[in-house]
């Protein structure tokens, strides 16, 4: 079975498997907050540029969102790192660590994702797992009992990508059918207006179709990309981060344009980011801390449709946003930030904010980044 891993995560190519073993390793490095040690360097010290976690370059794929992390090793161990506060880190305990603990012995995980405060991860055999807060169902057990330890949703053996919001969970099977679960208090669950306020703790198929490809959320709004190009969206509006050109929430899937050339997303806290086949970056939305990269920034400088972030066309599939930040990767293997950068997750070596792209350092064999809170986890071969 082939694992779709997030396309907003990755730059493309560098996933792929040569008779089980990886085509490349990667070293894995982090910057920003880490008043929970969510940094994995066995502190609790504040970098505002890029540290290496340890000396090994033996991490394929990274998992974060708040202030935890769940990471998968080239030999398929599965590591955790950071708030506990919930049973996140799959430990069976509540405590916090601040450098990476490995989860039970299994040699089998594949991908993460990582909610608020819990996570989803597939094995290579395509079964889901997960743990950690499941006040509303998130984790897809048909309870909202919390769990410390993976346990598996379901029986099914055909998931191949996962995405993890705030009390929300997404799934997508290998047929390209797309499933959800967890809270839609927000509308974060594309399962229509009659649904709002509820939870659901066990998995809801979202319409019908088979053609779904990536989708992220971080808060209240859902982004979504198909097979075939076309751009989705779903939930709150307020700063037009829908990118329909108006306010409204939405509680089903809505086409963003009519384009069937998007290749990537990310949903950021009021704010989405995405890019083209063509290698161009788009973004719309809240625009506070100037995390549309527009070189604009301030309270009536949003957009509620996508707009070209400069003329450059060699933009990569990894792009990822934080709360008020966006980091992305070209396809020359450069990192470059912009947005907020109150605890230095911009990997800039300062606090300052930003409203156009900025490179991070020099290195050009940047591969995957992931954004947590007020963090940054990245991965370089």
């Amino acid at each position: 079975m082939s694992y779709r891993y997030p396309a907003a995560f990755i730059k493309p190519g560098l996933n792929t498997l040569v008779n089980g073993t990886p085509t490349y390793t990667y070293g894995l490095w982090s910057w920003g907050s880490n008043a929970y040690g969510e940094l994995n360097l066995g502190n609790t010290t504040y970098y505002s540029s890029p540290k290496q976690v340890g000396a090994l370059t033996d991490w394929l794929n990274i998992g974060g969102m708040y202030r935890f992390s769940a990471s998968v090793k080239t030999d398929g161990t599965l590591w955790t790192c950071g708030e506990n506060n919930f049973g996140q880190l799959g430990q069976g305990n509540t405590t916090i660590r601040s450098s990476p603990v490995q989860v039970g012995s299994l040699t089998n995980w594949s991908q993460t994702a990582c909610g608020t405060y819990h996570a989803l991860a597939i094995k290579t055999d395509g079964t889901l797992w997960a743990w950690g807060y499941n006040t509303n169902g998130q984790l897809g057990q048909g309870n909202t009992t919390n769990r410390s330890s993976p346990v598996q949703v379901g029986a099914l053996t055909t998931w191949t990508y996962v995405f993890a919001g705030n009390n929300a969970s997404f799934g997508i099977l290998s047929d390209n059918t797309l499933w959800c679960w967890g809270s839609n208090q927000d509308l974060q669950l594309p399962l229509g207006g009659g649904t709002v306020g509820q939870s659901f703790s066990s998995p809801q198929q979202v319409g019908t179709l088979t053609n779904w490809l990536s989708v992220s959320t971080r808060y209240k709004s859902v982004v979504a990309v198909k097979t075939n190009g076309t751009l989705w969206c779903w939930g709150r509006n307020n700063e037009g981060q829908l990118g329909r050109g108006n306010t409204s929430n939405y509680y089903s899937p809505v086409q963003v344009g009519a384009l069937t050339t998007w290749k990537s997303c990310s949903s950021g806290r009021v704010y989405t980011v995405a890019t083209k086949t063509d290698g161009t970056f788009w973004s719309w939305g809240d625009n506070t801390y100037g995390q549309l990269g527009l070189g604009t920034s301030g309270a009536y400088t949003g957009r509620s449709s996508p707009v070209q972030v400069g003329a450059l066309t060699n933009w990569g599939s990894a792009i990822c946003t934080q709360n008020s930040s966006t980091l992305a990767i070209k396809t020359d293997g450069t990192l470059w930030s912009w947005g907020s950068n109150g605890s230095g997750q911009l990997g800039l070596n300062n606090t300052t904010n930003y409203s156009s792209p900025m490179q991070v350092g020099s290195g050009t064999t940047w591969a995957k980044i992931i954004a947590m809170a007020n963090s940054t986890l990245a991965l370089k071969y």
